[in-house]
């Protein structure tokens, strides 16, 4: 019997066209979750003219949505970890699909503070699961682009609820689409049902699935023999999958650095996609238009998300985050100080992409670098646990930014300003980056002295 070291065997493997096809399908449950998850924001105003109701009624149904993600987001990870990232990942999924669906029927505040917050757990409880997905089926020099390019998805989801919402809204109304946003996701679990496979990291901790991780490597274009026994000594832990194990000596300082920059990016990006429609509407841009400005506000990251896919392999991911981080905070001061009115759609526009593209990539890459720091027995738990505690973020970011946007645009955008300002601090104070790969004068000394 030989035995199989899954995990040198898949981080040193080939990245090639089945483990990309599972990438994708990866990616494509998180842009749904995406969608389902900044839709409210783009309804917002339309509910407000329907309902009529004032901005800070719906401030509740955002927070309780936000709340439902924060656990949910806990509870998938820890799921995940114990019971397989692919059950947790599509139970999350037909969850916040048939919840989606249900918004489209509420007939009041109080209905939809109660389905927000139950599709909340399900949009929560997706990403974790996802990402340890993703993360798993690579060899780590590709981990960091696939788990930023899965993660990417989230905005470019919100990008797609904007562009649908601003065809739909004014035709056809927010029931229809909630309706499609709910409907989606059901028919994309459908099909992954019988296209996604666990997690083989996961799989090889249990010897009773070993013949379903045999024909997944084989499938991954391994060579792995019928009576193969599998371990994992690069990431053995004898810890149990649990919030304690994050706290640790090894893992508590950066645990607690990853909880900051979550919380408060967290916070500046969901300023941003809960409020930048309504804010365009309080700057008297039609329903259509204003929509159409959290498309502006996600399509941003398709650029500055994808160069710090390919930058992080190159030079690690201190460096890359930090200059997105900054970027961030100079986009929000020259929005604060511009005429935001329909007589500048364009360059209001144009500045609306370029900030929230530098947000959104700044939280998109924290993932992986989450993702760094954990091995994979917590790696689930690691995830979830921090993007939960983030989620604080998102909560609060209804409850500020309602009062912030009344009182003007300048002070909404010098206060996601301020959130993306702690945020550099802490992506700073993180120990574990993604390095910088080891080559030229320092490997080439290494060689020459080791011969």
């Amino acid at each position: 019997m030989k035995t199989v070291d899954v995990g040198a065997v898949l981080d040193d493997g080939q990245f090639g066209g089945y483990q990309k096809l599972l990438v994708f399908a990866t990616a494509l449950t998180i842009i749904l979750d995406g969608f389902d998850n900044q839709v409210m924001g783009g309804a917002i105003p339309a509910l407000m003219r329907d309902w009529h109701q004032t901005r800070a009624a719906f401030g509740y149904v955002l927070t309780a949505g936000m709340v439902g993600m924060m656990v949910g987001g806990a509870i998938g990870g820890v799921l995940g970890d114990k019971f397989g990232r692919r059950v947790a990942l599509l139970g999350s999924v037909i969850a916040f699909g048939i919840l989606t669906v249900l918004v489209s029927m509420a007939t009041s505040i109080e209905m939809l503070i109660v389905l927000r917050f139950l599709a909340g757990l399900g949009l929560g409880g997706a990403m974790p699961s996802a990402t340890a997905i993703s993360s798993e089926y690579v060899p780590r020099r590709n981990r960091p682009v696939a788990v930023t390019l899965t993660v990417i998805c989230v905005p470019l989801g919100g990008a797609f609820a904007g562009w649908i919402g601003g065809y739909i809204l004014p035709r056809y109304g927010w029931r229809v689409l909630f309706a499609v946003g709910g409907m989606l996701p059901l028919l994309l679990a459908a099909a992954l049902f019988k296209i996604l496979p666990e997690s083989p990291r996961y799989l090889a901790g249990l010897q009773e699935r070993w013949g379903e991780l045999r024909a997944l490597l084989r499938r991954l274009g391994h060579n792995v023999a019928d009576d193969a026994a599998f371990v994992d000594p690069h990431e053995k832990s004898t810890r149990r999958a649990s919030m304690g194990a994050l706290f640790v000596p090894e893992f508590r300082a950066d645990t607690i650095a990853l909880f900051a920059c979550f919380l408060f990016c967290f916070f500046g990006a969901y300023m941003g996609t809960n409020w930048v429609p309504s804010m365009l509407d309080r700057a008297k841009f039609d329903v259509g238009t204003a929509s159409y400005g959290l498309l502006a506000w996600n399509l941003g990251v398709l650029v500055f998300a994808l160069i710090a896919a390919f930058v992080i392999p190159r030079i690690g991911s201190r460096l890359t985050m930090l200059v997105l981080a900054a970027g961030s905070i100079a986009g929000c001061v020259t929005l604060a100080m511009m005429n935001i009115s329909p007589a500048q759609t364009l360059p209001v526009f144009v500045m609306l992409g370029i900030t929230g593209g530098l947000v959104n990539a700044t939280q998109t890459t924290m993932y992986a670098l989450a993702a760094n720091v954990y091995p994979t027995s917590i790696r689930g738990t690691g995830v979830g646990t921090t993007v939960a505690f983030g989620r604080i973020g998102g909560v609060l970011s209804p409850i500020v930014g309602a009062p912030v946007l009344d009182a003007g645009t300048s002070p909404y955008f010098f206060a996601i300003a301020g959130t993306m300002g702690v945020t550099l601090i802490a992506l700073a104070s993180v120990k574990r980056h993604v390095p910088r790969p080891v080559f030229g004068t320092k490997a080439a000394i290494a060689h020459s002295s080791a011969h």
